[in-house]
């Protein structure tokens, strides 16, 4: 297990970045990411592959929520990708390098692999082959999470180095619908915490009080939590949790 570095625990991790569709910031987005290394947040992004095997800063495997474009990302190549703007805005996906390069190390970056199989049942380990590819050289703070416990145990083989961590929440059907029921009811319980090496949580914040996150923060392990979305959220939940992931007011 590799610690959790306290660049991550110190400052608040901006959701998507710091973004304000009413401003033209759209998530995961330059803009988005300049605004919280501006504010002095820490960023959380997602990543999606592209068919040609790029790592992508974007949330969804579909690209309909956020660009006039229908169909999933892992069937675009990455220079297709990098041509389609983002809804309410002027700028286009950016590719995790695009992004290193931007931050190049002025706050902490956590990254969350998107599961690729869509029932978090394994993994075949292309995205986070690729992600840690293109993090070769970089200097400043990264963690790894995902929800996918296999993408964190593969990580954790390939990069032992760099902190990991499990995205955890009681995986409501409403939140996780594609998920089999089986998996779900034995993923809320964070059964894999320990066998895949990793070194930190991130749980959803009305979750927090689940006694397998208890345990956990007893034994020392650092609690992040998303998404917080107003100041009465955050006091509540640093009552609990170590540090936040925010969007839609100043942390």
């Amino acid at each position: 297990m590799t610690p959790l570095p306290s660049a991550f625990l110190t400052r608040p991790i901006a959701h998507r970045g710091y973004h304000d569709k009413a401003k033209g910031r759209i998530e995961n987005s330059p803009s988005a990411f300049a605004a919280a290394t501006d504010a002095g947040y820490g960023i959380e992004l997602d990543l999606q592959l592209s068919r040609d095997g790029m790592p992508m800063v974007f949330h969804d495997d579909l690209l309909d929520r956020l660009t006039a474009e229908t169909g999933r990302v892992r069937e675009r190549d990455a220079i297709d990708l990098q041509g389609i703007t983002l809804k309410g805005g002027i700028e286009t996906i950016p590719t995790l390098r695009d992004v290193l390069r931007q931050v190049n190390g002025k706050v902490p970056l956590l990254i969350e692999l998107k599961d690729q199989q869509g029932q978090m049942l394994g993994s075949d380990g292309a995205l986070e082959a690729a992600t840690v590819a293109a993090l070769k050289g970089y200097d400043g703070p990264v963690a790894l999470m995902s929800f996918n416990p296999h993408m964190v145990a593969h990580l954790n083989e390939i990069c032992p180095e760099m902190p990991r961590g499990l995205v955890t929440s009681a995986f409501r059907k409403i939140d996780e619908s594609h998920v089999p029921v089986e998996n779900r009811a034995r993923l809320a319980g964070i059964p894999d915490f320990e066998r895949v090496g990793a070194g930190f949580i991130s749980h959803d914040h009305t979750n927090l009080d689940a006694p397998r996150v208890e345990q956990l923060k007893a034994q020392g392990v650092p609690v992040l939590c998303w998404t917080i979305r107003s100041a009465e959220q955050e006091h509540l939940a640093r009552k609990l949790a170590d540090n936040i992931t925010f969007e839609g007011y100043p942390a």
